[in-house]
């Protein structure tokens, strides 16, 4: 079977200080999965406005299949970010926007029934439309050990509660989540007091998970996943490089390792690689630089 990964959830402009650049977390995992040489598309929803104009427009210009970005009656989102003095971003949201009410449309279904890699977050399903659609979507999703539900967590704001965590840890079956994100999840199911490891195990299991990655800024990242002969765990130092911002890092990190593993690559590859790509996207200003040949021939 071809891999075909999509990006599911938000399409919006980080504005950030020195201008506005596109972003969202789906869109910037299908524009860095596409750099490996994988068939890949964004399932959201824009305003038909100027700013859903030029999302479509630098999207398109940056080679990303937006056929599946609808046009909706609600603005296109903005957020707005503010980077502190390590260029660690903050978040604040437009509501009620064009992502908020993405369409669960006949082309999109058709979509779903030949994607082989997702990965979707909880922002996206803040409203009942787009929760709606991200769940249909996975649920008509093709039954196959090679198939990739992956769950990015994103917690922003307050945009998010245990029925839309506990229902998407249900629906996935690869986990990424951060340290902060991480201790949050082990406070609402009641975990607290258990270090990160055990926490990450419970996941695990009470989740049937194939994959668990977990990030964890500058002290490096983890990778917990089943095998024939147990539990198996990948630690990996975060490369040091100057950091220009970590907009979109994360994102670029899940598209690497997915994009190896799917390829075939083993777990520890596909770890290094991601560690390699995340900390490139530091350098740099935005959440979609091109990468350099070097990371995409890996």
């Amino acid at each position: 079977m071809d891999i075909v990964a999509v990006g599911l959830g938000e399409v919006l402009w980080d504005v950030l200080p020195g201008g506005k650049k596109i972003g969202g977390a789906p869109a910037n995992f299908a524009y860095h999965v596409s750099q490996f040489g994988i068939e890949s598309h964004v399932a959201s929803a824009v305003g038909s406005d100027k700013l859903g104009d030029e999302a479509l427009d630098v999207l398109n210009g940056k080679g990303i299949d937006t056929s599946y970005i609808k046009r909706v009656g609600y603005p296109t989102g903005a957020v707005r970010v503010a980077l502190d003095e390590k260029g660690v971003p903050e978040y604040r949201f437009d509501s009620a926007t064009a992502w908020d009410n993405i369409p669960f449309t006949a082309d999109m279904k058709e979509l779903a029934e030949r994607t082989t890699l997702v990965c979707f977050g909880s922002l996206a399903q803040r409203e009942g439309v787009s929760r709606q659609t991200i769940r249909s979507f996975l649920q008509a999703m093709p039954v196959s050990e090679s198939t990739l539900k992956v769950f990015d967590v994103n917690f922003r704001q307050n945009f998010y509660g245990r029925d839309v965590v506990e229902t998407s840890l249900k629906m996935c079956n690869v986990l990424k989540i951060n340290d902060e994100e991480i201790v949050e999840i082990a406070r609402m199911f009641g975990w607290e007091g258990h270090g990160i490891a055990e926490v990450c195990r419970r996941l695990m299991e009470a989740f049937d998970l194939k994959v668990l990655i977990l990030t964890c800024g500058t002290e490096g990242s983890y990778v917990y996943w089943k095998s024939p002969d147990g539990s198996e765990e990948h630690f990996l130092d975060t490369p040091r490089v100057e950091v220009a911002d970590t907009v979109g890092a994360g994102d670029a990190f899940t598209a690497a390792f997915c994009a190896s593993v799917a390829k075939g690559k083993d777990i520890a590859e596909a770890h290094g690689l991601a560690v390699d790509v995340s900390a490139y996207v530091c350098s740099c200003r935005g959440a979609m630089p091109e990468l350099p040949k070097s990371l995409k021939e890996r």
